[in-house]
């Protein structure tokens, strides 16, 4: 059973304990799922998730990235395809949550039941972690907008109905001539030009756009908003992807745990010897300090500040950099069974490398974390 006492902590309100509590009841009986055909299997979670009610507090005005957080840490560790499936709700619509209109909006109705799948296109082949050099562009021609270029690496990518497109518009040089927009899946020009393949298989994209014309009402929020439109929805966003590798590295501290009780060596228990508690040790500290940065983080966004930039940065980097880690000595103390195809710990060494890379790598939170701190006074 996992480590629910951090819940007693003040970041927390009774509301977030009986979340967790519906959730882990929910999760004991529907996962983890079959993952031999992923983009049915994200349909499928996604449509479960919206009728079970846990996709509500991924779209609106305020989101409680507490509830956020919590959900993703949960979902991960039981399993990591369902944490994904629910992230890309939040990810997908934050734009439309926190700038669109209200007729865009209605989309949220959809994606909140789980009746709609919501995607987010950032990356490019020449521009991931530096949005500024977007080389997709959106031309004004009257009443419409006329998008070109290509975006890669997109989840939910071939089995979204909306995206969330950022574009270069060109009201300034970089990153203030950008825009966002939505995009239904179904409008003509656009292509699925490419399914990828990662170590933790994902429905993941290489996305065309090829003289897609667009409404002048599909733009999110004001001409140039663009960058900070993508940063506002990350700076919500990037906590919990901190949560997700808490969860991940909760789960392979369980299993060692397990192991470490009853697995024996040199007539002892592998608790027993000195070295291996000393790596339970490591391992556990690093568990309750990233939990501790990603619920401050959290928790500080939902006090009201506008933006939890450095916050969030520490919280991403720490936590998932520590979960690589956790998981790594886990792999370690399972022997042959950690690295054996299908088991647990196997499949959590493959979950977690990615988290170190997308929405922003972790030599980019640190390139974050410095001018934050250099901008002080």
């Amino acid at each position: 059973m996992s480590d629910k006492s951090f819940l007693a902590w003040p970041f927390f309100e009774a509301r977030h304990r009986e979340l967790s509590e519906q959730l882990e009841a929910w999760c004991r009986t529907e996962l983890p799922r079959d993952h031999s055909d992923v983009d049915a299997t994200c349909i499928q979670l996604v449509r479960d998730l919206g009728k079970a009610g846990f996709l509500e507090g991924t779209a609106g005005e305020h989101i409680d990235v507490r509830s956020l957080c919590l959900i993703r840490e949960t979902l991960a560790r039981h399993d990591g395809l369902a944490d994904f499936s629910f992230a890309m709700q939040g990810l997908g619509t934050g734009a439309i949550s926190l700038y669109g209109s209200d007729e865009q909006k209605l989309w949220l109705d959809r994606t909140r039941r789980g009746e709609a799948i919501s995607a987010f296109a950032l990356s490019e082949p020449r521009s991931g972690s530096d949005v500024a050099q977007l080389d997709t562009t959106a031309e004004r021609d009257g009443d419409s907008y006329r998008l070109n270029g290509e975006k890669t690496w997109i989840s939910n990518g071939g089995i979204a109905d909306i995206y969330t497109v950022f574009a270069r518009t060109g009201e300034g040089p970089g990153a203030k001539g950008l825009s966002a927009f939505l995009v239904p899946a179904d409008t003509p020009g656009l292509e699925i030009r490419e399914l990828l393949e990662s170590v933790a298989p994902h429905p993941l994209a290489r996305l065309g756009f090829n003289d897609m014309v667009l409404p002048a009402s599909a733009l999110i929020g004001q001409p140039g908003q663009g960058f900070k439109i993508a940063m506002s929805v990350l700076d919500v966003f990037r906590s919990t992807v901190g949560a997700a590798a808490l969860g991940f590295a909760r789960r392979a501290l369980e299993e060692s745990l397990s192991r470490s009780r009853f697995r024996e060596l040199f007539g002892a228990t592998l608790a027993d010897l000195q070295m291996v508690q000393g790596h339970l040790a490591d391992m556990a500290l690093n568990v309750d300090a990233a939990a501790l940065l990603v619920y401050r983080a959290a928790w500080t966004k939902d006090q009201g500040a506008e933006r939890v930039t450095r916050e969030a940065a520490m919280a991403k980097l720490f936590a998932t950099d520590q979960a690589q880690q956790v998981i790594d000595q886990a792999v370690q103390l399972h022997g042959g069974d950690g690295v054996r195809k299908g088991h647990i710990i196997e499949s959590l060494y493959r979950e977690i490398r990615a988290l170190r890379i997308y929405e922003g790598a972790s030599d980019v939170q640190k390139v974050v974390i410095a001018r934050s701190i250099l901008a002080e006074e």
